[in-house]
């Protein structure tokens, strides 16, 4: 399968298929928390995205070229140290440290962007724009692109471009299920919900329902696959 098929198929995997929040559960501390109105919902999903792109980047470019066995990074400023070339140098022990400080760094930037151009968006994300740090949905990209360049049969290995497809788009589909969740929140708003389900009990119930919809996507990249060849 030639290299566009493959970003194709990738992008909208990550995007509707295996959704990472409706498919693999990551990420639900803000998609249940900042879901209220449709505006922050979007604020909050545009943020994501921005800074799962950038964790994205990095984390393939340290994986890449510095964490992964005989990267040529590691491995140039190994054998200009004085080691042997033929020394296979392996830090991906590294990886997670790496990838945290990755995030951190992302989502600081993003903080500071939002607070000083958009203080009224930053007021109504509160404490949930700085816990970007912690959304499990990030890691998983990052962990994701990792598990295609560390280890990888060289002819599997994930270029720039498939890991920028998952990043980009795994933050698009985080927007969709969103800014969703946060339309049908405030429809919900104006109904008549039963008081023990009111709050998070709708909510949660309302996402098992978007997420068995989105099941409906399944076996579209096998067709999107056959398709492309």
């Amino acid at each position: 399968m030639d290299t566009v098929a493959q970003l194709v198929l990738i992008a909208i995997s990550a995007a509707l298929i295996n959704n990472f929040v409706l498919h693999y559960f990551v990420g639900i501390c803000p998609y249940i928390g900042v879901s209220r109105r449709v505006d922050m919902a979007f604020g909050m999903g545009c943020a994501v995205t921005f800074v799962i792109s950038i964790a994205g980047f990095l984390s393939w470019a340290f994986t890449y070229y510095v964490l992964r066995p005989g990267a040529p990074g590691t491995a140039a400023i190994y054998q200009a140290l004085g080691g042997s070339g033929e020394t296979v140098v392996d830090l991906s022990i590294l990886n997670y440290i790496v990838y945290i400080f990755v995030i951190a760094s992302s989502v600081q930037l993003v903080e500071m962007y939002v607070r000083k151009f958009f203080p009224a968006l930053y007021k109504s994300f509160g404490v949930y724009l700085p816990l970007i740090t912690t959304n499990c949905a990030i890691l998983f990209a990052c962990l994701e692109i990792m598990k295609y360049v560390s280890g990888a049969n060289p002819a599997e290995m994930w270029g720039l471009g498939q890991a920028m497809a998952l990043a980009v788009f795994g933050g698009l589909g985080f927007t969709i299920a969103i800014v969703i969740m946060a339309g049908i929140r405030e429809e919900l708003d104006l109904c008549d919900v039963p008081k023990p389900l009111r709050g998070a009990g709708i909510t949660l119930i309302v996402a098992g329902i978007m997420a068995l919809a989105f099941m409906g996507f399944a076996g579209v990249d096998r067709g999107l696959a056959d398709l492309l060849r």
